[in-house]
């Protein structure tokens, strides 16, 4: 019996990685794709080159490797035309606001472009599979600035009496609001990816991720904050903070936990949902907090710089309201907390 195949983008970054191991776990093979931008966006430091020789290594013949540029229609049409997949599962991107000013072509390109190269192929070739995207909280821009916030020792927080205490939920509009220009592509990416799933019913699921981390993570200075910060704690390398006094807050996922609930959604699907994903009330920091959390786990000082000047259009908050997932897929549940996180990176992670 041929086992089931699964199409997993940005296949040896920190979710593709984890969603190839998941579900090769599981009994399926995996195509991966992945051509390393990852090193052209953030430089060699950053590059995915040691994850793909580990899946390759350890998995053999069950993952099959393309070294593809999604923005290319041809080659993403040429392999869904080799196989008929079961589900896939779309975690490649551009994924910095920075990165997205200095080349906003290449940023939509790989971000809408890429996606829709993919919903298109799936629709022409693998209608039945389950379509995956790794969306981000970013599509809401800075909408969440606008929370009436209040200042704590150590992290901005909300009162519990409003009601989005508990996080920020699905109804947040993404209208009227600053995004960046990586924050308008994944807009496009994200509405795509819905309209496919009610226009042709194709069963897509959008999942708007918190900080997605974990110890695959192969963190830089424009994309990873606790595994980049960790790193800089380790080798006392400066570290910036840029504006709210460093007590902005984040909600961190471990990788397992979000490709775990794609696994949840795989096995009973929909059509064209849209999910806020990530640490929730469950898991989640602030910089100060964080910063020491690792000084005392790593037993060293922090190397840290101040700058007045936020990054234009930072959370200032964001704390994800996991409600309208917990309530339709009630299995699922957290195995990392936001310590047993930052535990792992220290001991596991890419600090070096």
């Amino acid at each position: 019996m041929n086992s089931k195949i699964a199409l997993i983008t940005g296949s040896c970054g920190l979710i593709g990685a984890q969603s190839v191991e998941f579900f090769i776990e599981r009994g399926f093979t995996a195509v991966g794709i992945d051509n390393d931008m990852r090193a052209y966006f953030f430089g060699q430091e950053a590059s995915i080159k040691n994850n793909r020789e580990y899946l390759q290594s350890r998995f053999k013949d069950k993952y099959i490797h393309f070294n593809v540029d999604i923005r290319s229609k041809d080659d993403i049409e040429r392999i869904f035309k080799e196989h008929n997949f079961d589900v896939i599962i779309h975690a490649a991107a551009q994924p910095s606001h920075d990165w997205a000013a200095r080349q906003p072509f290449t940023d939509f390109e790989i971000n809408a472009n890429g996606t829709l190269n993919l919903l298109e192929s799936c629709r022409k070739y693998s209608a039945q599979a389950v379509f995956i995207f790794t969306s981000t909280n970013k599509v809401y821009g800075d909408r969440p600035n606008q929370l009436p916030l209040i200042e704590l020792e150590t992290r901005w927080e909300l009162s519990n009496s409003h009601p989005f205490f508990k996080g920020i939920d699905e109804s947040m509009s993404v209208d009227d609001c600053l995004h960046s220009l990586f924050g308008a592509s994944k807009v496009a990416a994200d509405i795509l990816v819905q309209e496919y799933g009610r226009y042709f019913g194709i069963k897509t699921a959008v999942f708007r991720g918190g900080c997605l981390t974990g110890p695959l993570h192969k963190a830089a200075l424009l994309h990873g904050f606790l595994a980049y910060l960790a790193k800089c704690v380790a080798t006392q390398t400066e570290y910036t903070i840029y504006g709210y006094k460093g007590k902005q807050v984040r909600d961190n996922i471990h990788s397992y936990d979000l490709v775990n609930a794609f696994w949840h959604f795989y096995e009973k699907p929909a059509c064209g949902q849209v999910y806020n994903i990530g640490g929730g009330r469950h898991s989640n920091i602030s910089m100060k907090e964080a910063i020491s959390y690792f000084e005392r786990a790593l037993n060293k000082k922090a190397n840290i710089k101040y700058c007045e000047q936020n990054r234009k259009g930072d959370h200032i908050w964001y704390i994800s309201d996991m409600g309208k997932f917990h309530s339709q897929y009630p299995q699922w549940e957290y195995v990392y907390d936001i310590y047993k996180i930052m535990d792992e990176i220290c001991a596991k992670g890419a600090l070096v």
